[in-house]
């Protein structure tokens, strides 16, 4: 059920996932500001919704303070692909850090509910498996991935030190691993990656055996449990896993990505980057208990959504 008049900022929202949120929030009535800087977003995620009456754009980094007028606020402005976010570390923490507190200071002001597109990569190297929400993660704080994974870990704690200091309604996402339209074929997700280079008929490069495990969760689930997390009672600061627990090896979505491509590409293999987990799984027991919230649309299905909308992208169709 949505409310009348309601003014949702996405900050990120024309980032991949950003934008399909600001989809879904259109879809069910309500008002859009999208905050974005432009860094790894793309004006092609949200060209669609230029002319939505309903819809507004602000150009902004959210490392430096905001002040606008709206009704909640959903923080996605962080880049959330290894080579996006290892190019320029420093950032990277100065934007999941500042960025918190900015939108964190403004949720304060305003009286609203924020959400914190969190991730699976508090989680480090896991030892525990899968994933759930009790558990601390096994990070090393001064590895190359670290300016994600500690700048989310950083994050959370700020949301629930204004969670017990202040009374500010949070909610905390830990997003797994999420793919769909919209992806940037060259941003250095596994998906991404693999659906790129079979279109194009390149070797399909897997990182060591191919046997490390991820799960994937197709974009329209995702923001489906991100709306349902917001909508949940204000008990519900989270954090809460959204993922697919659906566990595949990495071998197993190339050559998927290969087979639905059409293409006869080698897989080529490389060592395994500094860092890079072996396992990958969430536990959602929470999301089905709290939120009655788990993915739908198969690994398949999904995959082949993916495809399609790459061949336009790339010129292949």
């Amino acid at each position: 059920m949505r409310r009348e008049g309601r003014r949702v900022l996405v900050a990120g929202g024309a980032g991949f996932l950003g934008s399909h949120l600001c989809d879904a929030l259109l879809a069910r009535g309500d008002a859009v500001l999208c905050v974005d800087d432009f860094s790894t977003g793309s004006r092609g995620n949200i060209a669609h919704l230029d002319a939505h009456p309903r819809f507004d754009l602000l150009r902004h980094d959210v490392t430096l303070p905001l002040s606008v007028e709206v009704d909640e606020i959903y923080n996605l402005a962080c880049p959330a692909s290894p080579l996006h976010y290892q190019r320029n570390p420093v950032q990277t923490t100065r934007t999941a850090v500042l960025g918190a507190l900015n939108l964190l200071d403004l949720a304060g002001r305003r009286g609203v509910k924020i959400l914190q597109a969190s991730s699976s990569e508090i989680y480090g190297d896991p030892t525990r498996h899968p994933q759930d929400e009790g558990y601390n993660g096994n990070v090393n704080p001064i590895g190359p991935r670290a300016c994600y994974s500690e700048g989310l870990r950083c994050a959370e704690t700020l949301f629930f030190d204004h969670h017990r200091q202040g009374g500010l309604r949070i909610r905390i996402a830990r997003i797994f691993n999420t793919y769909g339209p919209r992806m940037h074929p060259d941003d250095g997700r596994v998906v991404s990656s693999f659906v790129a280079r079979a279109l194009r008929g390149e070797p399909v490069t897997l990182f060591g055996g191919g046997t490390q495990t991820r799960s994937f969760c197709y974009v329209g689930d995702l923001v489906e449990g991100l709306l349902r997390l917001m909508d949940a009672p204000d008990e519900v600061t989270g954090p809460v896993n959204l993922g697919d627990p659906r566990e595949v090896t990495i071998r197993e979505i190339a050559e998927l990505a290969c087979h639905l491509a059409g293409s006869t590409a080698p897989l080529e293999h490389r060592p395994l980057p500094q860092d890079d987990p072996m396992q990958r799984c969430p536990d959602i027991t929470r999301a089905r208990a709290l939120l009655g919230w788990e993915p739908r649309t198969t690994l398949e299905e999904g995959m082949a959504r993916t495809v399609a909308s790459f061949r336009q992208v790339l010129g292949n169709a």
